[in-house]
C-alpha cells in the first residue's frame, strides 16, 4: 500500500492557505465584534484561535474546526495529532474542551476504511485524555484523506487568553520546540519517523493553558501553520504592540536544524516567511536559516504566551511599537 503521506501535496498545518491570501478572502466578514450583536466577544477581526460567545454572564462558549492532511504515515498516530492540534484552539483561549465531532475527507477507493478506523482512533484517545467526548461527525468521499475535528469549548469570560490583549514589557514564553513543519516534511520525503516530533505534536497544550489563566495572563495563542514569527506578528499587530525574539532562547529539535541544512524546507514555511519579512528586523548573525526556521510551519505546536509561565523557556519580549526584530 502506498504512504499515506504520499496523498497529501503538503502535509499537516503546512497545507494551510497562505496567510496573506486568507486575510484578503475573509476581510469581509469581520466586523461583528462590537457590532449589532453584544454576544460576540471574539470574531474573525484578528484572526483569534476560536471565536467566543456570551451566553452568560459568568460563561462563554468557545468554538474552533481544525482539519489537515496526513503529516505523517502511521494513521493512528496521525488521528492523534489532528486531535491534539484542534483541541490546541480551545487551550490557546484559556478554555475547555467539552465537545468535539470528527471532520473527515477519505479516498474510500484507494484506502481501506480500517485505516480511518486507527485515524479515528487515534482521534478519540486523545480527546479522552482531554476529557472531551467525541460525538460523532460528517465525512466525505475525497481523493485526498483530511482529518480533523470541531471542537466546542467553555471558557470564563473575564479570564480569556486572547491574541489582542498582549501590552509592551512583558515576556515572551513558548511552551514546545519548533522544527516539527521541517521535519513532517523530511518524513514525507523519505519515510524517516521523528519520534520526539510525533511526541511534541501529540502533547495536549492543556497544562500551559491552565497555567497561563492560573497566572493571570491575557494575551497567547498557539502556534501552528503561520510559525512562529506568522502568529506572533498577528498577535503584535492585534495588540498593537512590537517584539524583540532572542533566536538563540527559541527551542530547537535538533534534527530539525540537520533537515534544515539539507533542505527539506516546506513551501508553507518559505511562504510564512515572505508573509511577515517586510515587519521584520534582523540584528548581527541573524540568517535567512534561521529566519526560516522562526517562520516553520508548525502541527500541534505549543502556546505562545504573553508573559512568563512556569517551566517554559522566555523567548523575548513584547515593546512599544510594531514590527518583530530578531536578534
Amino acid at each position: 500500500m502506498e504512504r499515506l503521506t504520499s496523498f497529501a501535496r503538503g502535509g499537516g498545518c503546512a497545507c494551510k492557505i497562505p496567510p496573506g491570501e486568507l486575510e484578503d478572502a475573509v476581510g469581509a466578514l469581520t466586523g461583528q465584534v462590537g457590532g449589532a450583536d453584544a454576544r460576540v466577544l471574539v470574531g474573525l477581526d484578528d484572526g483569534d484561535d476560536a471565536a467566543a460567545v456570551l451566553v452568560r454572564e459568568d460563561l462563554a462558549v468557545l468554538s474552533t474546526a481544525d482539519f489537515f492532511t496526513p503529516v505523517v504515515d502511521d494513521a493512528y498516530d496521525w488521528g492523534r495529532i489532528a486531535a491534539a492540534n484542534a483541541l490546541s484552539d480551545i487551550y490557546a483561549m484559556g478554555g475547555t474542551p467539552v465537545m468535539a465531532i470528527n471532520l473527515v475527507g477519505w479516498p474510500r477507493e484507494r484506502l481501506p476504511m480500517e485505516l480511518m478506523t486507527e485515524v479515528l482512533r487515534g482521534g478519540l484517545d486523545i480527546a479522552t485524555e482531554a476529557s472531551c467526548p467525541v460525538i460523532g461527525g460528517h465525512s466525505i468521499d475525497d481523493p485526498e484523506p483530511k482529518y480533523g475535528m470541531a471542537v466546542t469549548g467553555i471558557a470564563d469570560p473575564a479570564r480569556l487568553l486572547r491574541i489582542d490583549a498582549a501590552a509592551p514589557g512583558q515576556p515572551l514564553t513558548l511552551t514546545k520546540p519548533i522544527g516539527v513543519g521541517i521535519l513532517n516534511n523530511r518524513h514525507k520525503a523519505t519515510g524517516e519517523v521523528f519520534a520526539e516530533a510525533t511526541a511534541s505534536m501529540t502533547r495536549l497544550n492543556r497544562d500551559a493553558g491552565r497555567s497561563a489563566v492560573e497566572n493571570g495572563l491575557k494575551a497567547a495563542t498557539d502556534v501552528t501553520g503561520f510559525g512562529l514569527l506568522g502568529h506572533l506578528h498577528k498577535l503584535c499587530r492585534a495588540s498593537g504592540v512590537g517584539a524583540v525574539i532572542d533566536r538563540a532562547a527559541v527551542p530547537v529539535f535538533q534534527a530539525a536544524l540537520d533537515a534544515l541544512a539539507d533542505g527539506y524546507v516546506p513551501g508553507g514555511s518559505r511562504r510564512n516567511l515572505d508573509w511577515v519579512r517586510p515587519h521584520l528586523t534582523t540584528g548581527p548573525g541573524i540568517t535567512d536559516d534561521d529566519l526560516v526556521l522562526l517562520a516553520d510551519a508548525q502541527t500541534s505546536g505549543g502556546l505562545l504566551v504573553a508573559g512568563e509561565l512556569p517551566g517554559h523557556p522566555v523567548i523575548g519580549h513584547t515593546v512599544a511599537g510594531s514590527g518583530i526584530t530578531v536578534r
